[in-house]
């Protein structure tokens, strides 16, 4: 078995060990299995059966973790996006008032575009159509989104009639979701890997404590059935011109997300080339797109390359192994649903909050100096929370991107791509009427 294994993951061949490789997929589990419990509570919002959630995250995680790791041999582990679930949620479903159906219809047509752009190759091009400082933007505005979501989830802050916004009444799940936030920061401040992961228990140990919430029935039992929502997908509903802003919104992000991702993890995996290139990105992109695709069958929001993976890498791990490891541990969570289907919101907002801040810390490469960037920039970053919308804020960046530029007269600046980008979400604003 031993043999078998470094010789098809070339264990010795990237300089590792089954050791570095366990102990690397280990690594990466602890710190993002926090989504087993935030992605069923936040999609669950949309009406969708939260046993059923959990379940099909897990599945998801294991699915798409396992083939970055047999089939493209990279530590890269996958899981239903932090972004994109709020961006399925709240703006999607909550927002325009898609069913959840016609939701997961979009996450799969968006996958099967992300994926025809990967195999042609015409990914490159529209990366490198959009300026950096945009891509950047899109990453903040998505961390104020997210963060927004987990301060609401908490209770701090609530709807108001003549402000729109208000701080909350001091409540004991308040009292309960800050002292989850001040563990999860300190935490991070010390480096403790799984900080997120330890926050929610450790807010959900005091929660029942507190008598906010009730002990398990059994710590142990068969996973929720997934027939509530596996292949229950409206993909007729989600053909509708109305659908098309959000369809390549949420490719677009998917794609921010895992070309940044794979960039930020190549070169301590030792995937990037001499010629600066990075090895296999085109078949991870491919593995990306398919995790979502199959995702969006068994009944959620879109998968995507997980940046926790390289917790993994600094670890050690540096081939398929450690993500089969990181893969098999998500299958194994599925008997232990008991105890993650009493998690409650309060115990997994300040994690949202968190996590916001991990994105919101591009905007500090953001060139604000140069305002034909600075402003398209700001829109998309500020319109995403205040419109509770991501594809808006997208939208609304790439097209004052466009008009900025061509009215500071560097029109050539504009790369043909970037054109088409900004005329489909002019459209997206035309069709949809808002």
């Amino acid at each position: 078995m031993e043999n078998f294994l470094m010789n098809f993951f070339r264990i010795k061949e990237h300089h590792s060990s089954i050791k570095r490789e366990v102990i690397g997929g280990f690594t990466t589990f602890i710190t993002m299995a926090y989504i087993i419990f935030v992605n069923p509570n936040i999609l669950s919002a949309t009406g969708m059966d939260r046993g059923a959630l959990i379940t099909v995250t897990c599945l998801a995680s294991f699915i798409g973790t396992i083939i970055a790791g047999l089939w493209v041999n990279v530590p890269f582990a996958m899981a239903p996006g932090m972004g994109l679930n709020a961006f399925f949620t709240y703006t999607l479903v909550i927002g325009n008032g898609a069913s959840w159906q016609q939701a997961l219809g979009v996450v799969f047509l968006s996958g099967i575009v992300f994926l025809l752009l990967t195999i042609i190759g015409i990914r490159e091009k529209i990366v490198n159509a959009i300026p950096i400082s945009l891509r950047l933007a899109v990453s903040a505005g998505i961390g104020l989104f997210i963060t927004f979501i987990g301060l609401k989830g908490m209770g701090l802050i609530v709807g108001d009639p003549v402000t729109l916004v208000k701080l909350g009444k001091i409540t004991t799940p308040l009292i309960l979701g800050l002292t989850g936030l001040v563990i999860i920061t300190v935490l991070e401040i010390k480096n403790i890997r799984g900080s997120l992961l330890i926050g929610i228990l450790a807010t959900t140990i005091l929660g029942i404590m507190m008598k906010q919430v009730e002990l398990p029935t059994a710590i142990i039992s068969m996973p929720p059935a997934i027939s509530p929502i596996v292949f229950k997908l409206d993909i007729k509903g989600a053909l509708q011109i109305s659908m098309l802003g959000a369809i390549f919104s949420f490719m677009f992000v998917d794609l921010f997300d895992s070309v940044g991702t794979i960039m930020a993890c190549a070169h301590e995996a030792e995937l990037v080339k001499e010629d600066g290139t990075i090895d296999k990105i085109g078949k991870i992109l491919e593995a990306d797109a398919i995790a979502t695709v199959v995702g969006s069958l068994l009944g959620t929001s879109t998968t995507t390359t997980y940046v926790e993976s390289s917790s993994g890498i600094a670890a050690g791990a540096r081939t398929g192994l450690a993500s089969v490891v990181t893969g098999l541990l998500f299958l194994l969570a599925l008997i232990f649903t008991p105890i993650i289907g009493i998690v409650p919101v309060f115990a997994t907002s300040p994690a949202l909050v968190v996590v916001g801040v991990y994105m919101f810390k591009n905007v500090k490469n953001i060139d604000l100096k140069d305002f034909e960037v600075a402003v398209p920039s700001f829109i998309t970053i500020v319109t995403m929370p205040l419109t509770y919308s991501i594809s808006t804020g997208i939208s609304l960046g790439f097209i004052s991107y466009v008009i900025v530029t061509v009215a500071a007269g560097d029109i050539n600046k504009i790369k043909p791509t970037m054109w088409i980008i900004a005329l489909l979400s002019l459209l997206n604003f035309i069709v949809t009427g808002h």
